[in-house]
């Protein structure tokens, strides 16, 4: 079997398809460097768009970072190449967050989690945050059930809290999110990646017309990009009153779990996309020390919540800006 081309336009093609992950606000942390040579790409996180209140141990940078990752090694294999990855290879850099080094593509017909990620190239670039409210329709047990081994294969949990902890969730999520109305720098700090689609021509950040509707009613805790400012003209709904909201966890909490759980995460979303359902996050009480604590299963008590995902039917969100893939990558040995 020969191997398919590397030039640098399949190079370029392959840091899109990574780079169309979500990340908190879509900052879009990430840089790329390929070495025509080794054929190895090298992921860095890009500190110079951390979020120091928001996020000031960098944890949700690395989430956002592995996600662009498990796009990369979807494409890679999708293309016909079977990629090997290294995380955090060199301690000594820590922004240094991964490898992936290409192989030609082991004969066909050996299935398995590995080959399996091919098969989600499609869904790349249909999955977008949807920040709509969804139908009150229940996903079907065998679905929820795939969603949690695609967790599993990147070596992360996916739950879904039962009614009494869920409840517990929800209130969190929401005492959250007006913690960071009330918190003047985290409120600065999300207006600086909000913006003005009438005046802007973004590439990164959180455009308006993304915010989607202001909650009227309903149970689901969502985000609210305005933060303490009116949107003109902007629309106000009821959202379900039954969300369904998956917590994605990890035995550890340190940057090599966060790079797991943004896999898993992506592995997860890419999935839900292709099996008909949207999402988006609802991370605010992740971003309280304290709070997130308590978002763990009040029972068992174990593992680092990583990530609250908000699943469901409804309508897909718009598509949002993405930085050029030249200000994002380099080429060379």
């Amino acid at each position: 079997m020969s191997s398919p081309t590397l030039d640098e336009r399949t190079v370029t093609s392959l840091v899109a398809d990574a780079i169309a992950a979500p990340s908190m606000h879509n900052a879009q942390p990430w840089r790329f460097h390929f070495a025509p040579r080794s054929r190895t790409f090298t992921l860095f996180a890009d500190l110079d768009r951390a979020m120091p209140h928001t996020d000031p141990t960098t944890r949700g940078l690395h989430v956002g970072c592995a996600a662009a990752l498990l796009n990369l090694r979807v494409a890679v294999t999708h293309h016909g190449w079977q990629p090997t990855t290294t995380l955090l290879p060199d301690p000594g850099t820590p922004h240094l967050l991964a490898t992936v080094r290409l192989a030609p593509a082991p004969p066909e017909g050996r299935p398995g989690p590995a080959a399996e990620l091919g098969d989600l190239h499609p869904a790349i670039h249909d999955r977008h945050t949807s920040r709509s409210p969804f139908a009150d329709q229940k996903m079907p047990p065998y679905l929820r059930d795939a969603l949690v081994q695609a967790a599993r294969h990147e070596g992360a949990a996916l739950t879904f809290p039962a009614e009494q902890h869920l409840g517990n969730v929800l209130d969190l999520i929401r005492d959250a999110e007006g913690y960071n109305r009330m918190d003047d720098d985290r409120d600065a700090e999300t207006r600086r990646w909000t913006r003005d689609s009438k005046t802007d021509a973004p590439s990164d950040g959180i455009p308006d017309y993304a915010f989607g509707p202001r909650r009227g009613g309903g149970a689901a805790a969502t985000r609210d990009f305005a933060g303490r400012s009116t949107l003109p003209g902007r629309p106000v709904a009821n959202f379900e009153g039954h969300p369904q909201l998956a917590l994605l966890s990890t035995e550890g909490d340190e940057p090599a779990d966060w790079l797991h759980a943004g896999q898993a995460l992506e592995r997860v979303l890419l999935l839900a996309t292709r099996r008909g359902l949207v999402a988006a996050f609802a991370t605010q009480a992740l971003e309280w020390p304290d709070l997130r604590w308590l978002l763990r299963e009040p029972v068992s008590g174990t593992g680092h919540v990583q990530m609250v995902i908000r699943l469901g039917y409804g309508p897909r969100g718009p598509r949002t800006p993405r930085r050029p893939v030249r200000d994002v990558l380099t080429i060379g040995d």
